[in-house]
């Protein structure tokens, strides 16, 4: 199976589908959350440690969808419906660590106005700022 640079229209792609199950996982994260607040949260007027905990539970687990799904096939369910797939320099999985890496600047990315996704458009390689941090490549899986 050959592969190709992954365009910023193919990660966009993938990235909407992908929401679908971050929504799923989100509602779950609050639920448990309120079950572990025993039902007692205001919801007009949560206390900053409240939305604090959530936020970084929300964060977690979104950071955890991603790192687990690249390192156990290098897919996320967005990405394997458009078959794309993250792969090191040599075509192999990502450890954990450049996992977590490209989740952590994926969101710096994100957080600088997508300047680090946009970068794909200048890339000679398509890389995202992200992928260049983690030493990886999102590519397009061709039969």
């Amino acid at each position: 199976m050959t592969s190709t640079p992954a365009s910023l229209w193919l990660r966009l792609a993938a990235a909407i589908y992908d929401l679908f199950p971050l929504i799923g996982l989100w509602m779950l994260t609050a639920a448990l959350a309120l079950l572990v607040a025993h039902g007692s949260v205001d919801p007009a007027h949560p206390t900053l440690a409240w939305r604090l905990g959530l936020r970084i539970a929300l964060v977690l687990v979104t950071g955890g969808y991603f790192a687990i799904s690249w390192a156990r096939g290098g897919q996320t369910i967005g990405m394997r419906a458009w078959r794309l797939r993250v792969v090191d320099a040599n075509g192999n999985a990502l450890s954990w660590p450049r996992c977590v890496l490209r989740f952590v600047v994926a969101c710096v990315s994100f957080g600088a106005l997508a300047l680090g996704f946009v970068w794909c458009l200048i890339d000679a390689r398509k890389r995202a700022w992200h992928d260049i941090a983690s030493g990886s490549v999102l590519v397009r899986l061709e039969k």
